[in-house]
């Protein structure tokens, strides 16, 4: 049983190689009850700011796990600035007992820093870094992946940093221009319903926005970008392996 979030593709490509039909969190989180049973139990998600997205870390608050291996994949792209440690201490803080905890490193999505075009051209060597945690995760291996002082320090800078903005900043982050055409295709990967499409525009509602980003990649005319200057406003991402219509699968809210 593997639970996953993604935003642009990375976490759900992770994930279906650790299990052929993975279940995504922005769905499975409206269930009135979350309580899981199973032999192995893994959850991928990305980090930003180098935790895990407010989604995941309210799915494992509220959740409970039943299993002799519970484990967690962490997808980033720059530096994980000791996300694994993090991770560990948010389970301890949930009650969950967690056998393995590593990190994977792949595109970085974040438009304000990086370019998507440069970052595409980067091999990460994901297949070799999947081959370790896979036989890792066969072997039921005990493992919460190596965090330096380098990494802890980089964490304080980040906190540092977001510290002197206010406090709802990342809610304001996405900003929508006049491009927009109102296809709705940034409603359908929004998995937490903060944007919606009314008067043929799509409209951003903040309050419960992941910073996942996977409205402003899907957007067909650029239209939705940051409130932060990007590195290439011209370039977007998606994982190569994973389609769109797995991305609107994984985290359409109609209805919800």
């Amino acid at each position: 049983m593997v639970f996953y979030f993604t935003g642009t593709g990375n976490s759900l490509y992770i994930a279906k190689q650790l299990e052929s039909n993975p279940l995504s969190i922005p769905q499975v989180i409206h269930q009135s009850e979350l309580e899981f049973s199973a032999d192995k139990i893994g959850v991928v998600a990305p980090i930003y700011g180098h935790e895990v997205p407010n989604m995941v870390k309210d799915f494992l608050k509220r959740t409970s796990f039943h299993t002799d291996y519970f484990y967690i994949i962490l997808t980033y792209g720059n530096r994980h600035g000791g996300a694994a440690e993090l991770t560990k201490q948010l389970c301890d803080e949930c009650g969950i007992t967690v056998s393995y905890i590593n990190v994977v490193l792949l595109v970085d999505n974040w438009l304000p820093s990086f370019d998507m075009e440069e970052q595409q051209k980067i091999d990460k060597n994901v297949d070799g870094q999947m081959s370790v945690i896979l036989h890792d995760l066969n072997a039921r291996k005990k493992m919460i992946s190596e965090v330096t002082e380098t990494d802890r320090a980089a964490h304080r800078q980040f906190l540092q940093f977001t510290s002197q903005a206010p406090a709802d900043s990342w809610q304001h982050l996405i900003q929508i221009t006049d491009r927009c055409i109102g296809c709705g295709l940034c409603e359908k990967v929004c998995p937490s319903a903060s944007i919606h499409i009314e008067n043929g525009k799509a409209v951003h509602i903040p309050g419960n926005c992941q910073t996942c980003l996977a409205c402003a990649h899907v957007c067909p005319q650029k239209a939705i970008t940051t409130s932060i200057p990007e590195k290439n406003p011209n370039a977007r991402y998606r994982n190569r392996n994973i389609s769109l219509n797995e991305l609107i699968m994984a985290n359409e809210q109609r209805g919800n």
